[in-house]
């Protein structure tokens, strides 16, 4: 071949074609990459390099219980591209029989997540507000929701959003307008979500129970108003949930190596069945992914009625650290 009053070999221009076409490809697939989670916990550096890349979706779920985060403050200041659902007001979880903050149904749960236009071969990542130890319980039990309902390709951004701000990352504003629907399918992971009846037999067996409530709450000296009675289930242990956030310039941060010395404290075999529980299942989200995804136990589920579904019968028992063993009745009276 003669280019110019160049010669070259046939073989050299094949090579040059090869090149060309590899590289070519390479800027196609890069414009089309697919966000894969490096873990469930990401920086917020990973998502900046991620952003725009096709199948990311950014899930902003500030809501109330992040002392007045809302659609407002999320069309005030919000990652670019990032999508909103409030936590406590679009759906994410129920009252039901008079137990709070349950699961919803599984057809409900896919019409909502497909009204975000996400879809089966999305990556999400769960943004909290990151303002406090309690608001990361808000991605977490997202994340597990999606975990359950078989979607695997999903991340919590550590230190939410207040992190991704005071690292001085871009930040987008002005009027949200939702995206397109999309189709999305669920398959329950049944082996996530324990049953009071599989705490029941947790008892007896011995198995691992984690109350990921403050001390306070486990010892019995605090009751939640969603329970009818102070204490715990007889046998767990105690893992508070915001003992391995830490506060960095505003923002909250869940330390591994940190969460990891608090599991060491407690002897915790990571091979074991093991089921976290709080109140209402939102500290208990937290917990379990602390247990799950960061601290690399196998076979944990979460007790998604928690305390608050416990405290219905009169005849389960309660370990109150003043009383010892008692029943539910005899704790309300």
């Amino acid at each position: 071949m003669q280019h110019e009053g160049i010669f070259l070999p046939d073989d050299e221009v094949l090579a040059m074609r090869t090149r060309f076409l590899i590289a070519a490809g390479a800027l196609v697939l890069a414009g089309h990459a697919h966000a894969q989670p490096p873990s469930p916990l990401v920086d917020a550096e990973w998502l900046s390099d991620q952003l725009g890349n096709d199948d990311l979706v950014v899930l902003d779920v500030r809501s109330s219980i992040d002392n007045g985060g809302d659609r407002a403050s999320f069309e005030k200041a919000r990652i670019p591209g990032s999508r909103y659902s409030s936590y406590t007001d679009a759906g994410w979880r129920e009252n039901r029989d008079g137990v709070a903050g349950l699961m919803p149904d599984i057809e409900a749960l896919e019409t909502l997540i497909g009204e975000l236009g996400i879809d089966n071969d999305d990556t999400v990542v769960v943004v909290s507000a990151g303002t406090g130890a309690t608001d990361f319980g808000s991605a977490a039990r997202i994340y597990w929701t999606f975990k359950a309902l078989g979607h695997d390709e999903v991340a919590v951004l550590n230190g939410g959003f207040a992190g991704w701000q005071a690292q001085d990352f871009e930040v987008a504003s002005g009027a949200y307008d939702a995206p397109e629907a999309a189709t999305f399918e669920a398959s329950l992971e049944e082996e996530l979500l324990a049953t009071t009846e599989e705490v029941e037999a947790a008892i007896e067996t011995g198995e691992t129970l984690v109350d990921a409530r403050p001390v306070d709450f486990y010892t019995g000296k605090t009751q939640s108003s969603a329970a009818r009675a102070p204490g715990t289930i007889p046998g767990a242990v105690n893992l508070p949930h915001h003992d391995a956030l830490v506060e960095r310039d505003g923002a909250y941060y869940l330390e591994p190596e940190r969460l990891k010395a608090n599991i060491e404290a407690l002897d915790l075999d990571p091979e074991a069945p093991t089921v976290a529980f709080c109140n209402t299942g939102h500290w208990a989200a937290s917990g379990w992914f602390q247990l799950s995804e960061v601290g690399g136990f196998d076979n944990a589920a979460m007790y998604d009625g928690s305390m608050a579904e416990w405290t219905q019968d009169d005849a389960r028992p309660l370990q109150l650290a003043e009383r010892g063993i008692v029943t539910v009745g005899e704790a309300v009276e």
